[in-house]
C-alpha cells in the first residue's frame, strides 16, 4: 500500500480547517500544514491532527507557498487540499480503496472538484484536478495566483470528488495581487492575462476585462478550455454592456476551439428563444443535452447546461410550437433535477390541464 502526505497552506481558517482535517486525517500518513500568517485559532485546531505545522511569511505567491508545503512531505505520494475542502463519506470510502490498490507506477491521480451546488442539492459546477501526485517526481506549482500543478507521466482518473464548501472569501485579494504585479512592471503570462481578466469581470470592470480577454486570446498560447471559456466570459461582458451583437459573435467564436459545448448550445438556444425562433432554439437545447452526455472535458463544467436547464427551455419551445406532449416530457425531465422549482411546477399544472382537455 502506498503512503500519503497531505499538504495544505492556510491562513485564518478556524471555521473550516477542523471540518476538512476530520474528513481525511485517518486516510493519510502525515499531515503538513503551512501557515502563512493566521491570527485566529487555525494552528491550534490543526495541532489536534498533526505536529507538522510550519510558519511561512506570505509573499502574495500561492505557488511558492504550495511548493514549500510539498517540500516538507516525506511519504510516497502528496495529496493537497484547501481548508474549505471536505471529503464526503462516499468519497472517503473511495479514497481508502484507491490508497490500498493504487499502483506505484501511477504518477498522478485526477479527482473531481465539486465547486458549487444548487438549492436542490444538484451539482452546479465541477472541474477535474490532479490531487495525488508522486513525491519523487518533484512536481512544481506555477503561478502566483490561480496556480496550477505541472504534472506529466502516467495519470489516472478517479471518480473521487473533493467538495468545496467555502464560508468566507476575500473577493479583493486576487485582484490586488495582480494589480501589484502590474505596478511592478511584471509581464503577464497567457494564464495571468486570463485570470486577471476574470477578476476584472467579477468586479464588474467589463471594458477592462474585455481588453485583457482579447490580449489572452491574441497570444495563441492559452489552454483550449480557457480559450473556449473566454468566449463565454466575453459574451457575459457584452451582455452586461448591452451589446447583443458582440455577445452573439463571442458565443459563435467558441466554435473555433472544438465541437459545441453544452454551455454555448444553451446560450444560442436562449438567443433564438428571445427571437421567438422556437424551432432553432429547440435544436440548440437538444444539442446541449446530447453534448452534455458525452462531455468529458477537464475544464470548468456548468452542470445546469446539460441537465435541467435545456429541458426546462425545451418545454417552453415545444409549448410555443404546439407540441404539448413533448413539452410535458421535457418538463418532467427537468423535474427530476428540480422537483420543487416553482417554474417546473407551474409548467406541470398548465400542461396537465391541457392534456386533460385534449382527453
Amino acid at each position: 500500500m502506498i503512503s500519503i502526505s497531505l499538504c495544505m497552506i492556510v491562513k485564518n481558517e478556524e471555521d473550516t480547517i477542523g471540518r476538512c482535517l476530520s474528513s481525511v486525517h485517518d486516510l493519510v500518513d502525515e499531515i503538513i500544514i503551512v501557515d502563512t500568517g493566521s491570527t485566529d485559532r487555525t494552528k491550534f485546531i490543526a495541532s489536534n491532527y498533526t505536529e507538522l505545522i510550519f510558519d511561512r511569511e506570505w509573499t502574495d505567491d500561492f505557488a511558492a507557498a504550495r511548493n514549500y508545503a510539498f517540500s516538507k512531505a516525506g511519504r510516497d505520494y502528496i495529496f493537497w487540499l484547501d481548508a474549505d475542502d471536505v471529503l464526503l463519506e462516499n468519497d472517503r470510502e473511495k479514497l481508502a480503496v484507491l490508497k490500498a490498490e493504487l499502483s506505484p507506477e501511477v504518477d498522478s491521480v485526477r479527482m473531481n472538484y465539486h465547486l458549487a451546488f444548487d438549492e436542490y442539492g444538484n451539482l452546479a459546477s465541477s472541474i477535474s484536478r490532479n490531487r495525488i501526485v508522486k513525491r519523487a517526481n518533484n512536481y512544481q506549482w506555477i503561478g502566483a495566483v490561480h496556480e496550477y500543478l505541472e504534472v506529466w507521466g502516467n495519470i489516472e482518473s478517479s471518480d473521487i470528488a473533493i467538495t468545496h464548501n467555502s464560508l468566507h472569501h476575500d473577493h479583493n485579494r486576487n485582484l490586488m495581487i495582480y494589480e501589484k504585479r502590474l505596478e511592478r512592471g511584471e509581464l503577464f503570462s497567457p494564464r495571468d492575462l486570463y485570470y486577471y481578466a476574470n477578476e476584472l469581470r467579477d468586479h464588474e470592470k467589463f471594458e477592462q476585462a474585455i481588453m485583457y480577454y482579447e490580449k489572452f486570446l491574441s497570444t495563441g498560447e492559452g489552454w483550449v478550455e480557457d480559450n473556449a471559456a473566454t468566449c463565454g466570459k466575453l459574451a457575459d461582458c457584452y451582455n452586461r454592456l448591452g451589446d447583443t451583437q458582440r455577445e452573439l459573435e463571442s458565443i459563435l467564436r467558441s466554435f473555433q476551439y472544438g465541437s459545441p459545448r453544452a454551455e454555448f448550445c444553451c446560450r444560442l438556444g436562449y438567443y433564438f428563444l428571445q427571437q421567438k425562433d422556437f424551432e432553432t432554439a429547440g435544436f440548440w437545447y437538444n444539442l446541449a443535452i446530447e453534448r452534455g452526455q458525452s462531455d468529458q472535458r477537464l475544464g470548468f463544467v456548468n452542470m445546469a447546461c446539460s441537465t435541467w436547464l435545456p429541458h426546462l427551455q425545451l418545454c417552453v419551445c415545444y409549448d410555443r410550437l404546439g407540441d404539448y406532449e413533448l413539452a410535458y416530457r421535457h418538463n418532467e425531465a427537468a423535474r427530476t433535477f428540480r422537483p420543487e422549482d416553482p417554474r417546473v411546477l407551474q409548467n406541470k399544472g398548465y400542461l396537465e390541464s391541457l392534456r386533460q382537455k385534449a382527453e
